[in-house]
């Protein structure tokens, strides 16, 4: 993964320019980055499946001042056909995603893992298609398991929640304020499974992204994450309440 004979700035270079979200960073993080005097890399997880090749590396930089800071890549394309000849010298397409955040980088390799790829699909041939999406994408969750929050920046990984989010009617500015004063934060995927929609495959995934306020209070965002776009791109909503986030699920199995 690493070049011997790179410099910490080559090696952070050409981290930041092949990553597909390097711009998601925070303008702090990438400020820090650019006092950077030396880098190690080690591999932190893998997953490999029939569809899918998944690999998550740990890069942290001895920073100017004597910190330490860490980013999380994670590294993605599709397995190669072991009955194309051609397959076993020429690599697929990999795609690279930066995370300053070790939680965002497990919710990005979960999606892609556990989500997108692993979960079973619905044939096009069921006679109640429609009605069995409808009834997974509405259903109750079942009991949550007890929230661990972990201080570590929560305001600004709530901003970047909410950044992210494509759909118009994404929690305002008044939520955006509320969640300035969040220290803490927990992250649980709710729900994730792929369909078929419009005669081809698209994945849901739902998080919830709970916060603890300085006040003691609780609030959360709901982030689904789903590739049933036109021209099947991943795409991110996010919305204040669970109930308005399952009903966007179901109205895009039928808009598209």
């Amino acid at each position: 993964m690493s070049d011997p004979y790179e410099t910490t700035e080559q090696h952070l270079e050409r981290l930041l320019r092949r990553a597909l979200n390097s711009f998601d960073l925070p303008d702090c993080t990438v400020e820090r980055l650019g006092t950077a005097l030396a880098h190690s890399s080690s591999l932190h997880s893998s997953h490999h499946s029939s569809v899918l090749h998944r690999e998550t590396y740990r890069h942290t930089y001895l920073l100017a001042d004597g910190s330490a800071l860490t980013l999380w890549e994670l590294v993605h394309g599709g397995a190669r056909d072991a009955t194309d000849p051609r397959s076993r010298t020429r690599p697929g397409p990999q795609h690279h995603e930066l995370y300053d955040d070790e939680a965002d980088a497990h919710v990005a390799a979960a999606r892609l893992a556990g989500s997108f790829s692993d979960m079973p699909a619905f044939g096009d041939d069921a006679p109640q298609a429609d009605l069995e999406i409808h009834t997974v994408l509405m259903a109750a969750p079942p009991a949550p398991l007890p929230r661990m929050y972990a201080p570590d920046n929560s305001a600004d990984h709530a901003r970047r929640v909410l950044r992210r989010a494509e759909n118009g009617d994404v929690p305002g500015e008044e939520t955006a304020r509320l969640l300035r004063a969040a220290f803490a934060h927990h992250i649980t995927q709710i729900f994730g499974r792929q369909c078929r929609v419009d005669g081809r495959d698209a994945g849901f995934t739902l998080y919830e992204h709970a916060f603890l306020l300085l006040d003691g209070s609780e609030t959360s965002l709901w982030e689904v994450e789903h590739t049933a776009t036109p021209d099947g791109r991943h795409m991110c909503e996010v919305y204040g309440d669970e109930q308005a986030a399952r009903e966007a699920m179901e109205s895009r199995t039928r808009i598209c």
